[in-house]
């Protein structure tokens, strides 16, 4: 929900939100005004306050927050007069005009108290009165206002949007770009144009810039930052987009796998968006690799993706966005069962079939809509609603985004009885509702919970029978929402849903979401609702053009197709048993990713258990005293087993990518993950040997400027050292939580970093097939050791380091000598782990063979 937490922080700063505005409509500029108000006893009281002006109404809102904001359509309004100051004694001196009368006959009183509720309305022919503190102002203001008013009282809708959208041209062209914006004097401007940048059901016009260093955006209203900045740099993915069924939209990414984006942007004509696009990606060349949906979806059917993650990197290609509303990602419904006690996993008919669009799951529905369908003249079309619509998201996410909720229905919630309440009568109506066929959104599988609750104390109405409307009701399998949510994730990781995925993808992104494979799996909706359902060209007529355009936004949009033949299913691993291995090594024989705990007996060299977190790798564990594992995996999370119990005991959601490694000391655990932060957690061992779940707290946040691949502790605990995917070592101070140094002495990501046991240097390996050796006190780069090839992984005692190699070989390094002193062939695949106990006398390496090998040294 990173839309929702953007408007939170600006609800903070202020009351007022461009969601005040009716869709559709912009906000120009405002002015410090002072509202007068005159009693029965002729007494005049002001309130000094911002006046805001924009496309469609006036908006006041006063500086009391004890006084409601005061929204004025223009459309209500019969009469908009200039009030001249008439205090001047001077013969010679025209009265100067020093503010306007309005008459409306409705206004909107909205958050009275800072209360988010439904608009209070004031219906009656009333005279508001306002003066302007800044009198040299005052003509142009009000001539600003009678152009506006005008505009709305023209009789055809189109005749309105044409004399706005010229208005707002005109104010564009007035202004340019502020080149005092940019963040450097050595930055070149590339190219300017005019912009808007959208967020959910807003769009706030201004104008773009792009230098060699940075895109900027700067609105025409200064609202809510006077520019808003993205370094190029930084930029991860961008996107074309259709916005309004144009394409003229861009969207930009800073993270790989986040939901929402940095900036959206909508230009006024395709070549300007275009040639924006070209600039950033090749900028971005050489940075980051271009992903199609074919790439993710090998990606994904070898595991290297869970389905969350695909799901998301198809809705982005698919054109599905967190800023448009009516073209919000798409996920399914996949569990079906939401009446019972227990849920359980294993069971098949837990899950809805992933088939059959939701307007098929039931037979008895989906006959009554086949026989109308069947008599409807062309063009014909099965389900007369979509699944997915601004409704339907807001539907979902009312709790937490209620300003956008009440900015779509005109500042009214729905009926109480139509809320989300519940979500077994939910799934219920999906199932029997003539008109329901709605998916659900990404929110279902995170990990934020806050939209079932009602934390906000919203009055959402009472249902018949008496009952107020509050936070969602659970299913009885379901402890809270953080369970519910850790359920629904379960179901879409689980095998059963990762064998019939590829089903769905079918219809919603595939082949069989038009022509005659739709027909037949019962899959059409509306013409209007395609890509291409519509030849803009040939409606001639502004009214109906407009009137077809609001209704494709509201009705909701089917996504672009991104395969044309059938999906392929994901490769499911078929785990096999383990073999005995010679008395120095274990063999595994699974395919990789295994995604699978195995622990070992060294004395009987037999596999004692086995246990499977995930369809995702596993990239770090840990064994801590002796009771409790940690596991990092790929799929974002950390898990902890339980060695008494034999089972896993909880799972910490730490990061928004792979979690690429961790480590302990004295209560407090450190993960690194490829979204560019390593995380501090504090976890209590003697509530991690319990059976107590929640256990870990998060202390800190250390940002970086690339993925993390490696992580190390110094033997105190009072350092950490991280290794990025862009060649930089990074040393921490974890008592102040603040970072020492950063060095870039690597071309290429970095494979292994570790202290001295003096804590005195770092030692790092990396792709370029170079060790490294850092003076932790200054920070310099004191020894560079090239090698013929990369080193994995690596231990050492300050001196003599033990590396794995890419061919399989571990190299013994005498670092004062400069020099590889061994060579002891390990490994017929790359070595990828070592673990030394504290004495030095035994090691344990791990290698691409699948061979875990058992080492004593000998001296």
């Amino acid at each position: 929900m990173a839309f929702v937490k953007k408007q939170q922080q600006q609800r903070c700063r202020e009351r007022f939100s461009l969601l005040m505005l009716d869709l559709e409509e912009y906000y120009f500029d405002h002015h410090t005004f002072y509202y007068v108000l005159t009693n029965n006893k002729g007494e005049r009281r002001s309130i000094k306050g911002s006046l805001k002006i924009c496309s469609k109404s006036l908006i006041f809102e006063p500086d009391q927050i004890s006084e409601p904001i005061l929204k004025f359509p223009f459309r209500e309004c019969s009469r908009i007069e200039e009030i001249e100051d008439k205090k001047s004694n001077n013969p010679f001196e025209e009265n100067r005009i020093c503010g306007f009368c309005i008459t409306c006959c409705q206004i909107c009183l909205i958050k009275e108290e800072r209360l988010v509720a439904p608009y209070k309305i004031e219906r009656g022919p009333k005279d508001y009165v306002f003066r302007i503190e800044d009198i040299a102002k005052a003509e142009d203001v009000v001539q600003s206002l009678l152009q506006l008013h005008r505009a709305s009282q023209l009789d055809k809708m189109a005749d309105q949007i044409a004399m706005i959208t010229a208005i707002l041209q005109s104010r564009l062209a007035r202004t340019s770009f502020d080149k005092n914006r940019f963040q450097s004097v050595t930055e070149r401007p590339h190219m300017e144009c005019e912009a808007e940048m959208v967020t959910p059901l807003v769009s706030n016009p201004g104008h773009v810039c792009i230098t060699n260093q940075n895109l900027y955006f700067q609105p025409l209203n200064g609202y809510p930052e006077t520019v808003v900045q993205v370094k190029l740099h930084e930029i991860r993915r961008i996107y074309k987009r259709r916005h309004g069924l144009k394409p003229l939209g861009l969207e930009v990414f800073c993270t790989e796998d986040d939901l929402c984006s940095d900036i959206y942007l909508k230009f006024y004509n395709s070549k300007d968006r275009d040639e924006l696009y070209y600039y950033i990606a090749t900028f971005l060349e050489n940075h980051i690799t271009e992903h199609t949906a074919e790439s993710y979806m090998l990606q994904w059917q070898r595991g290297y993706l869970s389905n969350y993650q695909y799901l998301l990197h198809l809705n982005n290609l698919a054109d599905r966005s967190c800023n448009d509303l009516s073209q919000y990602p798409i996920f399914p419904w996949i569990i079906a069962d939401y009446t019972s006690s227990e849920l359980d996993l294993s069971n098949p008919e837990i899950f809805r079939d992933l088939r059959k669009p939701v307007g098929a799951l039931n037979q008895e529905r989906l006959d009554r809509l086949l026989a109308r369908y069947r008599e409807m003249p062309d063009p014909k079309f099965m389900y007369g609603s979509h699944y997915s619509s601004p409704g339907y998201v807001l539907f979902y996410l009312v709790r937490v985004a209620p300003e956008y909720m009440l900015c779509l229905q005109n500042g009214k919630f729905d009926n109480a009885d139509r809320m989300f309440n519940s979500f077994a009568e939910t799934w219920r109506n999906c199932l029997e509702g003539a008109t329901d066929f709605k998916e659900l959104i990404p929110e279902f599988y995170g990990t934020n919970s806050s939209f079932i609750v009602n934390s906000l104390k919203l009055d959402l109405g009472k249902r018949q029978g008496g009952k107020m409307v509050d936070s969602v009701e659970l299913p009885p399998w379901a402890s809270g929402p953080d369970d519910f949510l850790q359920k629904n994730r379960d179901a879409l990781e689980s095998q059963y849903v990762s064998e019939h995925l590829h089903e769905w993808i079918d219809l919603i992104f595939g082949y069989k979401q038009k022509g005659s494979e739709a027909i037949a799996a019962y899959n059409v909706f509306h013409p209007l609702t395609y890509e291409g359902g519509v030849d803009w060209g040939s409606i001639e007529d502004p009214n109906q053009k407009i009137a077809m355009l609001t209704q494709i936004l509201e009705f909701g949009q089917t996504p672009k197709q991104l395969f044309t033949s059938p999906h392929p299913q994901r490769i499911m691993p078929k785990f096999q048993s383990l073999s005995r291995g010679c008395s120095r090594s274990t063999s595994i024989t699974e395919l990789p990713p295994d995604s699978t705990l195995k622990m070992f007996s060294k004395e009987k060299k037999l596999l004692q258990r086995s246990m499977s977190f995930s369809n995702m790798a596993l990239s770090s564990c840990l064994l801590l005293e002796g009771t409790t594992v940690l596991c990092s995996s790929w799929d974002n999370n950390v898990y902890f087993y339980s060695v008494a119990y034999g089972r896993r005991q909880d799972t910490l959601m730490g990061h928004d990518d792979a979690v690429s490694k961790i480590c302990w000391y004295k209560d407090h655990l450190y993960t690194s993950s490829w979204d560019s932060t390593v995380k501090v957690w504090r976890c209590a061992s003697a509530d991690l040997s319990s059976s107590r779940k929640n256990s870990c707290e998060l202390m800190a946040e250390l940002e970086h400027d690339a993925g993390v691949n490696t992580i190390s502790l110094n033997p105190i605990g009072t350092m950490l050292v991280s290794g990025n995917k862009e060649g930089t070592v990074s040393i921490w101070d974890l008592t102040t939580l603040t970072v020492l140094h950063q060095i870039h002495c690597h071309l290429g990501a970095i494979n292994d970093v570790a202290f001295s046991p003096d804590s005195h240097h770092v030692l790092s390996a990396g792709e370029d097939c170079c060790l490294k050796v850092i003076d932790v006190q200054t920070g310099m780069l004191i020894s560079s050791l090239p090698t013929d090839q990369q080193q994995r992984c690596f231990c050492w005692d300050g001196n003599t380091v033990l590396s794995g190699s890419q061919s399989g070989e571990l190299l013994v390094w005498d670092l004062m000598a400069a020099k590889i002193t061994e060579r002891i062939l390990a490994h017929s695949g790359a070595v990828t782990c070592i673990w030394m106990n504290e004495q030095c006398s035994n090691i344990i390496t791990g290698g691409e063979d699948k061979q875990i090998i058992f080492w004593k040294l000998q001296y």
